[in-house]
């Protein structure tokens, strides 16, 4: 495969968990927009690559991965002893592990089991064992925590769901559409991701300055600038259509109506009620502590596997900043659906979908069928970074949940070069039964 041809591969596969905007005192929407003036015609795409081909791909994984473990008969009736469970998690832990992955954690919570396993080491090459505790890069994982920002603010009166965000942020997006829209993906907004990346490359043939412009700093312009020069994907309200570029502009509208930067907003309202306490939303690509660093897998013809390490959450921001562990991504799903963030009558709403497919996607979170219970839901979201993989479900009630991430992503269009997620999905849903 051409070099050219590796970049756009890469950039096909992408999926949840990109573009990100900046904190309070950063440029304004209306000053880092274009000169020209907003088009409502499909703008045409100068750099000549493809948007993402699937942004839901992983939760399509975890919606195979549910109705597999409904099947088993594990999932309608535990009939293994506790010790018998937990070998077998940690054995499929491992197992992705000896398959490719640079490194595991993972966490089942039920009312009569708590089990976590960790495996493989914390960076690509490196000799630190990964540990349970470790943060990852949860990616777009940040989104329902974001969502749960912007309903506090309709709960206070500042919006509703009809709110548009022209009288929030004139000029962030070329097209008029509102809050639930964003929040739903129905806007028909951009994810852009890719604009922002190639915009930064002399050669977009290069893959060695692909990954190397990961490690740069993305501005409140930059984001402004791709989300009005990515093409438009549909009329806002007509269907679904994943955008991060709407997160983003969602975490600008925050910061703004509070005049805080987004990292505070989030360590006083979702971190510290959630008892998070080792989640970050970092604003530069060095971590204080232990990460699971990123790593991602391109394949023969190329270097092979690359480290991104360097890589820089000014891309991510809003729409997937945030770093995590499996506890406290746990913690945030509980507290969420328990109405501990947020009204009873708000949780409903957030929970409810607004599309049905390509996935049942509600406002900042989606649904998933409860293996355990026919005719009941899992909810939560997922994420991928550049080399980093990660969900996160809960019950209703709070009580079950299930939660991974996985470092040394598969970018290659060959989805069988390394791990496969569902070797470890299927017995963690099973277990949660």
């Amino acid at each position: 495969m051409k070099a050219n041809r590796r970049v756009r591969a890469a950039l096909g596969v992408v999926v949840a968990g990109a573009l990100p905007l900046t904190g309070a005192g950063a440029v304004t929407a209306a000053q880092a927009a274009p000169s020209a003036p907003a088009t409502t015609t499909t703008p045409a795409n100068p750099l000549d690559v493809p948007t993402a081909d699937d942004a839901l791909a992983l939760s399509q994984q975890v919606l195979e991965a549910a109705e597999q473990a409904a099947s088993a008969p594990a999932a309608r009736a535990r009939t293994t002893t506790d010790a018998g469970i937990r070998r077998e998690l940690d054995r499929a832990v491992s197992a992705l592990v000896d398959d490719g992955a640079v490194a595991v954690t993972a966490r089942v919570e039920t009312p009569d089991l708590t089990w976590a396993g960790a495996d493989g080491v914390r960076e690509l090459g490196g000799h630190a064992r990964a540990r349970t505790s470790d943060p990852f890069r949860a990616a777009s994982n940040t989104k329902p925590m974001i969502a749960t920002l912007v309903m506090q603010e309709i709960e206070k009166g500042t919006w509703t769901l009809d709110t548009s965000v022209e009288d929030v942020l004139p000029g962030a997006l070329p097209r008029d559409v509102t809050i639930e829209q964003l929040l739903s993906h129905t806007s028909g907004a951009p994810t852009a991701s890719e604009y922002l990346i190639l915009d930064k490359m002399q050669d977009p043939a290069d893959i060695d300055e692909y990954f190397e412009v990961l490690g740069d700093h993305y501005s409140d312009g930059d984001h402004v600038r791709a989300a009005h020069t990515a093409p438009w994907m549909l009329e806002p309200g007509t269907g679904f259509s994943y955008s991060n570029a709407g997160f983003v502009t969602l975490g600008m509208m925050l910061e703004k109506v509070n005049k805080t930067d987004l990292d505070e907003l989030l360590e006083e309202r979702v971190f510290e009620p959630a008892g998070m306490r080792s989640t970050d939303y970092p604003e530069g690509p060095h971590k204080r502590g232990p990460l699971l660093a990123d790593a991602a897998w391109m394949g023969p013809g190329t270097a092979g596997w690359y480290s991104v390490e360097h890589f820089d959450p000014t891309l991510f921001r809003a729409a997937g900043a945030v770093t995590s562990t499996t506890k406290d991504l746990a913690a945030f799903n509980e507290a969420l659906v328990t109405g501990e963030l947020v009204t009873p009558a708000t949780v409903t709403d957030m929970l409810t979908p607004r599309s049905a497919e390509p996935i049942e996607y509600g406002l900042g979170t989606y649904r998933v069928p409860d293996p355990c219970v026919p005719g009941e839901y899992l909810y939560g979201h997922d994420g991928a970074s550049f080399g980093t993989l990660s969900y996160n479900l809960t019950s209703l009630d709070g009580e079950r949940q299930v939660t991974f991430g996985v470092t040394g992503r598969n970018m290659t269009l060959d989805q069988e070069a390394l791990y496969d997620l569902t070797d470890l999905l299927v017995p963690m849903f099973t277990a949660s039964c």
